[in-house]
C-alpha cells in the first residue's frame, strides 16, 4: 500500500509539468491571437485555459488521494480524484460550447489575420511544445500504473492535435480563405466537449462502481486456475481511485481445514497481484464436493 502512495506522489510532477506547461502556452496563444485577430488561435488558448483547471483537479485529486483511512473513509480517499475529474469535466463543457458560439458569430463576419505568419508558427511551436509533455506524462504514467495521469496525458496529445489544426486553419486563412479560421476554431470546440464527454463518462462509470466485464473475465479465468479452487461462486469488482478491488466467493473441497482453505485464498491473491496488479482482493470461502478429477487424485 505504500508504493501506491509514493506513486500517486510520483504522479503530482506530472500534473505540474501540464500544469506550467498550459500557464505559458495559454498566456503566449490568447496574447497573440488578440493581436492578430485569430480565432483558431484563441479558441486554442482558451482550451488550454481549461487544460490548467483539468490538470489542478488531477493534482488536488492525486495529494487528497493520498491521505490514509480514517474513521468516514475507511477505504482511503483514492475517489477523490475521480470527483475532480467529473468537475474538470463540467467546467470543459462550459468552455467548448462558448467556442463554439463564438466561431458560429465569426463564420458571419470572418476576421482576416494581418499578421497569420506569427499566430500560424506559434500554433506550430505549441502543439511541439505540448506533445513533448504529452510523451513525458505517458512515460510516467506507465511507469506508476496512474490511470488519472494517463488520462492526463491523452488530454495532452489531443492538445498538440487542436494546436495543429490551428495551424492549419491560420495558414488558410493567410491564403485567401478566411472562413477555414473560424471553422478550425469551431473544430476545437468540438474537440474540446468531446475530451469533457471522455472524462464525464469515465468519471461517472467508476463512481457507480462500473467496471470493464472483459477484464472480470480474464481475472475470473487467472482465479480459476488456482489449485484448490473447485469453482467461482461469484465475482465483483470496482474502481477506487487508481486501486482495483476485487470481491469473490469461491467454492473449495468441503474436507479441507481452516489452514489448507487459507493457503488456497493466499494463492489466490498473489496470483492477483502478479499477474493484474491487484493488492486487494476480499475472498469468501464456501464448501463445495471437489471435482471427479481432484477426488481420482
Amino acid at each position: 500500500m505504500e508504493s501506491i502512495y509514493e506513486d500517486m506522489k510520483k504522479g503530482e510532477k506530472g500534473a505540474w509539468v501540464s500544469i506550467a506547461a498550459y500557464l505559458c502556452l495559454a498566456a503566449l496563444k490568447l496574447t497573440i491571437g488578440l493581436w492578430t485577430g485569430s480565432e483558431a488561435l484563441s479558441a486554442d488558448g482558451l482550451n488550454n485555459s481549461t487544460d490548467i483547471v483539468a490538470s489542478l483537479a488531477v493534482l488536488i485529486g492525486l495529494r487528497i488521494s493520498r491521505k490514509p483511512p480514517d474513521a468516514d473513509h475507511r477505504y482511503g480517499h483514492f475517489r477523490a480524484e475521480t470527483v475532480s475529474a467529473l468537475v474538470a469535466s463540467f467546467i470543459m463543457f462550459a468552455v467548448g460550447i462558448q467556442v463554439l458560439v463564438q466561431a458560429a458569430g465569426s463564420f458571419r463576419e470572418p476576421n482576416i489575420a494581418s499578421e497569420g505568419g506569427i499566430a500560424a508558427w506559434t500554433a506550430l511551436f505549441s502543439a511541439g511544445a505540448i506533445y513533448l509533455v504529452y510523451l513525458y506524462n505517458l512515460r510516467l504514467a506507465k511507469r506508476i500504473n496512474s490511470q488519472a495521469l494517463m488520462a492526463a496525458a491523452q488530454d495532452n496529445r489531443s492538445d498538440a492535435f487542436v494546436s495543429g489544426g490551428a495551424f492549419v486553419g491560420i495558414i488558410g486563412a493567410g491564403w485567401g480563405v478566411p472562413w477555414l479560421d473560424p471553422l478550425t476554431a469551431g473544430i476545437v470546440g468540438l474537440i474540446i466537449c468531446r475530451t469533457a464527454w471522455c472524462i464525464f463518462r469515465d468519471a461517472t462509470h467508476a463512481l457507480t462502481d462500473g467496471f470493464d466485464d472483459g477484464e472480470l473475465q480474464i481475472m475470473q479465468q487467472t482465479i480459476r486456475s488456482v489449485p484448490g479452487v473447485e469453482k467461482i461462486i461469484d465475482i465483483k469488482a470496482r474502481v477506487h481511485g487508481n486501486n482495483k478491488l476485487v470481491d469473490v466467493t469461491i467454492g473449495v473441497d468441503r474436507w479441507l481445514n481452516v489452514e489448507q482453505s487459507h493457503g488456497i485464498t493466499e494463492q489466490v491473491e498473489r496470483q492477483m497481484y502478479e499477474l493484474h496488479q491487484i493488492s486487494h482482493v476480499h475472498i469468501h470461502i464456501e464448501p463445495c464436493e471437489a471435482s471427479k478429477e481432484r477426488l481420482q487424485t
